[in-house]
Protein backbone atom coordinates (compact mmCIF):
# COMPACT_ATOMS: atom_id res chain seq x y z
CA UNK A 1 0.00 0.00 0.00
CA UNK A 2 1.29 3.45 -0.85
CA UNK A 3 2.36 5.89 1.85
CA UNK A 4 -0.40 8.49 1.27
CA UNK A 5 -3.09 5.81 1.41
CA UNK A 6 -1.64 4.40 4.63
CA UNK A 7 -1.63 7.92 6.10
CA UNK A 8 -5.30 8.32 5.20
CA UNK A 9 -6.12 4.90 6.66
CA UNK A 10 -4.37 5.69 9.96
CA UNK A 11 -6.36 8.95 10.26
CA UNK A 12 -9.73 7.66 9.06
CA UNK A 13 -11.47 8.75 12.28
CA UNK A 14 -10.46 12.36 11.86
CA UNK A 15 -11.56 12.28 8.23
CA UNK A 16 -14.91 10.80 9.26
CA UNK A 17 -15.41 13.47 11.92
CA UNK A 18 -14.44 16.22 9.49
CA UNK A 19 -16.86 14.81 6.92
CA UNK A 20 -19.70 14.72 9.43
CA UNK A 21 -19.01 18.34 10.45
CA UNK A 22 -18.92 19.46 6.80
CA UNK A 23 -22.13 17.59 5.96
CA UNK A 24 -23.95 19.06 8.97
CA UNK A 25 -22.64 22.53 8.15
CA UNK A 26 -23.87 22.01 4.57
CA UNK A 27 -27.35 21.03 5.77
CA UNK A 28 -27.37 24.13 7.98
CA UNK A 29 -26.36 26.29 5.00
CA UNK A 30 -29.12 24.77 2.86
CA UNK A 31 -31.70 25.39 5.59
CA UNK A 32 -30.52 28.97 6.12
CA UNK A 33 -29.51 29.82 2.55
CA UNK A 34 -30.42 33.51 2.87
CA UNK A 35 -28.00 33.92 5.77
CA UNK A 36 -25.27 31.99 3.93
CA UNK A 37 -25.80 34.14 0.84
CA UNK A 38 -24.94 37.18 2.95
CA UNK A 39 -21.95 35.36 4.44
CA UNK A 40 -20.79 34.45 0.91
CA UNK A 41 -21.00 38.05 -0.27
CA UNK A 42 -19.00 39.25 2.75
CA UNK A 43 -16.42 36.49 2.18
CA UNK A 44 -15.99 37.49 -1.47
CA UNK A 45 -15.69 41.13 -0.42
CA UNK A 46 -12.91 40.41 2.08
CA UNK A 47 -11.13 38.12 -0.37
CA UNK A 48 -11.11 40.93 -2.93
CA UNK A 49 -9.81 43.45 -0.39
CA UNK A 50 -7.08 41.15 0.94
CA UNK A 51 -6.16 40.04 -2.58
CA UNK A 52 -5.95 43.67 -3.72
CA UNK A 53 -3.68 44.63 -0.83
CA UNK A 54 -1.42 41.64 -1.52
CA UNK A 55 -1.36 42.52 -5.23
CA UNK A 56 -0.24 46.07 -4.38
CA UNK A 57 2.49 44.77 -2.08
CA UNK A 58 3.59 42.37 -4.80
CA UNK A 59 3.67 45.21 -7.34
CA UNK A 60 5.92 47.38 -5.20
CA UNK A 61 8.26 44.54 -4.31
CA UNK A 62 8.69 42.75 -7.64
CA UNK A 63 7.43 44.74 -10.62
CA UNK A 64 9.09 48.11 -10.63
CA UNK A 65 8.79 48.59 -14.42
CA UNK A 66 5.15 47.58 -14.80
CA UNK A 67 3.94 48.37 -11.30
CA UNK A 68 1.23 50.73 -12.51
CA UNK A 69 -0.79 47.89 -14.07
CA UNK A 70 -0.59 45.82 -10.91
CA UNK A 71 -1.54 48.83 -8.81
CA UNK A 72 -4.59 49.51 -11.02
CA UNK A 73 -5.65 45.87 -10.65
CA UNK A 74 -5.14 46.05 -6.89
CA UNK A 75 -7.18 49.24 -6.63
CA UNK A 76 -10.01 47.68 -8.63
CA UNK A 77 -10.07 44.62 -6.39
CA UNK A 78 -10.10 46.71 -3.21
CA UNK A 79 -12.80 49.01 -4.61
CA UNK A 80 -14.98 46.04 -5.63
CA UNK A 81 -14.52 44.54 -2.17
CA UNK A 82 -15.55 47.75 -0.43
CA UNK A 83 -18.56 48.10 -2.74
CA UNK A 84 -19.68 44.60 -1.77
CA UNK A 85 -19.25 45.44 1.93
CA UNK A 86 -21.16 48.68 1.48
CA UNK A 87 -24.06 47.11 -0.47
CA UNK A 88 -24.20 43.36 0.13
CA UNK A 89 -27.75 43.03 -1.27
CA UNK A 90 -26.76 44.64 -4.56
CA UNK A 91 -23.60 42.52 -4.55
CA UNK A 92 -25.71 39.37 -4.21
CA UNK A 93 -27.82 40.55 -7.16
CA UNK A 94 -24.77 41.04 -9.37
CA UNK A 95 -23.01 37.84 -8.31
CA UNK A 96 -26.17 35.80 -8.86
CA UNK A 97 -26.71 37.27 -12.30
CA UNK A 98 -23.10 36.50 -13.23
CA UNK A 99 -23.55 32.97 -11.90
CA UNK A 100 -26.69 32.48 -14.00
CA UNK A 101 -24.87 33.68 -17.11
CA UNK A 102 -21.96 31.37 -16.33
CA UNK A 103 -24.25 28.34 -16.02
CA UNK A 104 -26.07 29.18 -19.24
CA UNK A 105 -22.94 29.69 -21.32
CA UNK A 106 -21.02 26.77 -19.82
CA UNK A 107 -24.03 24.54 -20.45
CA UNK A 108 -24.20 25.61 -24.09
CA UNK A 109 -20.46 25.04 -24.54
CA UNK A 110 -20.58 21.59 -22.89
CA UNK A 111 -23.44 20.51 -25.14
CA UNK A 112 -21.65 21.83 -28.23
CA UNK A 113 -18.38 20.15 -27.19
CA UNK A 114 -20.13 16.84 -26.58
CA UNK A 115 -21.74 16.82 -30.02
CA UNK A 116 -18.57 18.06 -31.71
CA UNK A 117 -16.00 15.81 -30.02
CA UNK A 118 -18.12 12.66 -29.50
CA UNK A 119 -15.74 11.31 -26.87
CA UNK A 120 -16.53 8.01 -25.10
CA UNK A 121 -19.62 8.39 -22.91
CA UNK A 122 -20.30 11.79 -24.45
CA UNK A 123 -23.92 11.53 -23.34
CA UNK A 124 -22.83 12.39 -19.81
CA UNK A 125 -21.31 15.62 -21.07
CA UNK A 126 -24.60 16.43 -22.83
CA UNK A 127 -26.46 15.67 -19.60
CA UNK A 128 -24.08 17.88 -17.61
CA UNK A 129 -24.51 20.68 -20.15
CA UNK A 130 -28.30 20.41 -20.09
CA UNK A 131 -28.25 20.48 -16.29
CA UNK A 132 -26.05 23.60 -16.23
CA UNK A 133 -28.21 25.27 -18.88
CA UNK A 134 -31.42 24.51 -16.97
CA UNK A 135 -29.90 25.71 -13.71
CA UNK A 136 -28.81 28.98 -15.30
CA UNK A 137 -32.26 29.52 -16.82
CA UNK A 138 -33.98 28.85 -13.49
CA UNK A 139 -31.67 31.26 -11.66
CA UNK A 140 -32.01 33.94 -14.34
CA UNK A 141 -35.77 33.45 -14.62
CA UNK A 142 -36.25 33.93 -10.90
CA UNK A 143 -33.85 36.84 -10.65
CA UNK A 144 -33.81 39.14 -8.62
CA UNK A 145 -35.54 36.97 -5.98
CA UNK A 146 -33.05 34.12 -6.48
CA UNK A 147 -30.19 36.45 -5.56
CA UNK A 148 -31.06 36.24 -1.89
CA UNK A 149 -30.91 32.47 -1.50
CA UNK A 150 -29.12 30.81 -4.42
CA UNK A 151 -25.53 31.53 -3.31
CA UNK A 152 -26.19 30.16 0.17
CA UNK A 153 -27.91 27.12 -1.29
CA UNK A 154 -24.95 26.40 -3.59
CA UNK A 155 -22.48 26.81 -0.72
CA UNK A 156 -24.60 24.43 1.36
CA UNK A 157 -24.81 21.81 -1.38
CA UNK A 158 -21.06 22.06 -1.92
CA UNK A 159 -20.34 21.62 1.80
CA UNK A 160 -22.80 18.71 2.05
CA UNK A 161 -21.21 16.80 -0.82
CA UNK A 162 -17.68 17.57 0.39
CA UNK A 163 -18.68 16.12 3.76
CA UNK A 164 -20.34 13.06 2.24
CA UNK A 165 -17.30 12.37 0.07
CA UNK A 166 -15.03 12.57 3.14
CA UNK A 167 -17.35 10.22 5.03
CA UNK A 168 -17.38 7.71 2.16
CA UNK A 169 -13.59 7.86 1.83
CA UNK A 170 -13.13 7.34 5.58
CA UNK A 171 -15.46 4.33 5.53
CA UNK A 172 -13.73 2.90 2.45
CA UNK A 173 -10.19 3.18 3.82
CA UNK A 174 -11.29 1.80 7.19
CA UNK A 175 -13.10 -1.23 5.86
CA UNK A 176 -11.30 -2.65 2.91
CA UNK A 177 -8.02 -3.82 1.54
CA UNK A 178 -6.83 -2.01 -1.52
CA UNK A 179 -5.28 -3.63 -4.56
CA UNK A 180 -1.63 -2.90 -5.07
CA UNK A 181 -1.13 -0.54 -7.95
CA UNK A 182 1.64 -1.28 -10.41
CA UNK A 183 4.74 0.83 -9.99
CA UNK A 184 5.25 3.22 -12.90
CA UNK A 185 8.24 2.46 -15.07
CA UNK A 186 10.99 5.01 -15.39
CA UNK A 187 12.60 5.56 -18.74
Amino acid sequence: MSEPLESVRSNWGWMLAFGVVLALWGLFAIAYSVFFTAVSVFAVAWLLIIGGVLEAIHAFRHHRRHAVWYIVEAMLAVAAGFLLLRSPAEGALVITLLLAAYFIFSGIFRIAAAFTLRMPNWGWLVFSGLLSLALGIVIWGGWPATAFWVLGLFVGIHLLFMGLSRIMLAVAVRSGPFPTLPTPRTV
